[in-house]
């Protein structure tokens, strides 16, 4: 069993829309063990459209296509399918009645050019959108499967999940039991998580992979077959030794959402003080339900006067050792600490470019400080990247400082039981 993605629409190759359809696809059936082999992306031409849907039914089981599927002159994949396949294009009463009762449901007149999102090729079986205008559809040419979902994210996920899928597995009862775990690393370069795991070993039969979305690290483990659960289940115990703490989540779960959840469980309340990122920090910890059980405050402290006047950071330190060092960074880690009464204060303060560098501090300096009722710390890094990168590497750095101190303390907790 081959299964392909076509993603149609010329706003993905002039990149005004980023594919996330074929990620979201991709992911779904893989947690049905049945892995993509392909994937595509074509533009609205109707006859490239039915130039790869051809290609594609001539060497895969099933397409997935997304896109094309809307009211205006511009979406013409049904035409395309029609063409390629050789079925006549003509109204689909049972699409059609679709489209006018979701338009009644809405309380709005349907637009007379709605009524080309029913015109569908011969023998397709209707897909039903209950979230848009779009019905999908569905339709075999000699042993292919073919199913056409529209673009939209929300609409196609939801027809994917409750038609496409079931279709599959009605089709491909037993598909090759496949498991899977992705493993989320900070703090360890691609090469260095390679060379740790070889190094430690994993059992036969089981494939690893990589995929980095700076600055973490996704370790991918993979087998097949009646023992692969056991056999993911060795490996991420193989990795974890290999790697040891910089494994920082499973399957989804990020850096902010594992540091969120020890400092819940540990208890410990935060202050933040924010300078070049400007409330990132925040930002991905505010993202985690439940933050307000330890985030008491984050102050963005962009200007000097702002470290002044709301951190109490002296004049004196800005003038000798200037807003990027570590000086200034504690002055800050402690005014921020002290306001709010928290268990930890945190701090960041540096150069996040492209200008504002100097030799003696390039831009990428950073400075973390840390102060908490059971120590002090401050630390300089040297980031590289461009803007974004440098900021979200440092709330990163700062998020898995946040996730270690409460590692140690539950830790210590667990020990004194």
């Amino acid at each position: 069993m081959k299964i392909a993605i076509l993603t149609i629409g010329d706003e993905l190759l002039n990149g005004d829309l980023a594919d996330t359809n074929t990620a979201a696809i991709a992911s779904t059936l893989m947690d049905n063990s049945l892995p993509v082999h392909e994937a595509a992306t074509v533009g609205d031409r109707e006859e490239e459209i039915a130039a790869a849907l051809l290609r594609l039914a001539k060497t895969h089981g099933v397409v997935i296509a997304t896109g094309g599927l809307g009211p205006t002159d511009d979406d013409r994949t049904a035409r395309a399918a029609a063409r390629a396949f050789e079925r006549p294009l003509s109204l689909n009463i049972k699409a059609h009645d679709q489209i006018r009762a979701r338009f009644r449901a809405w309380g709005r007149d349907m637009h007379p050019r709605n009524e080309k999102q029913a015109l569908l090729p011969g023998r397709s079986a209707v897909i039903s959108n209950e979230n848009g205008t779009a019905p999908g559809f569905h339709l075999k040419n000699n042993l292919v499967d073919l199913y056409f979902l529209p673009g939209v994210p929300g609409e196609m996920l939801a027809m994917l999940g409750d038609y496409v899928i079931p279709s599959l597995l009605e089709r491909f009862p037993d598909p090759p039991l496949l498991c899977q775990r992705v493993m989320t690393v900070f703090g360890l370069a691609e090469p260095e998580v390679e060379t740790r795991i070889t190094r430690h070993g994993l059992p036969a039969g089981v494939e690893l992979a990589f995929n980095v979305e700076v600055p973490i690290v996704h370790v991918k483990l993979r087998a097949r077959g009646i023992h692969a659960q056991k056999l993911v289940d060795r490996s991420e115990m193989a990795v974890r030794q290999a790697l040891d703490d910089h494994v920082v989540g499973v399957d989804g779960e990020t850096l902010a959402a594992c540091t969120a959840r020890l400092l819940s469980a540990a208890g410990i309340t935060l202050a933040l003080a924010e300078s070049c990122t400007g409330g990132l920090i925040a930002k991905l910890l505010t993202d985690q339900p439940g933050a307000s059980a330890f985030l008491e405050r984050s102050v963005v402290s962009y200007a000097n006067s702002a470290k002044r006047e709301v951190l109490q950071v002296s004049q004196e330190i800005l003038d000798r050792h200037g807003a990027v060092s570590a000086e200034c960074a504690e002055a800050m880690a402690r005014g921020v600490y002290q306001a709010a009464h928290t268990d930890i204060g945190l701090a960041v303060t540096g150069i996040a470019g492209p200008d504002g560098g100097s030799d003696e501090k390039p831009v990428g300096t950073v400075y973390l400080a840390m102060i908490s009722r059971w120590a002090a710390h401050t630390e300089r890094f040297h980031f590289f990247g461009n803007r974004d990168q440098v900021r979200l590497r440092t709330a990163c750095t700062a998020l898995d400082w946040l996730r270690r101190q409460a590692m140690t303390r539950l830790s210590g907790e667990a020990q004194e039981n």
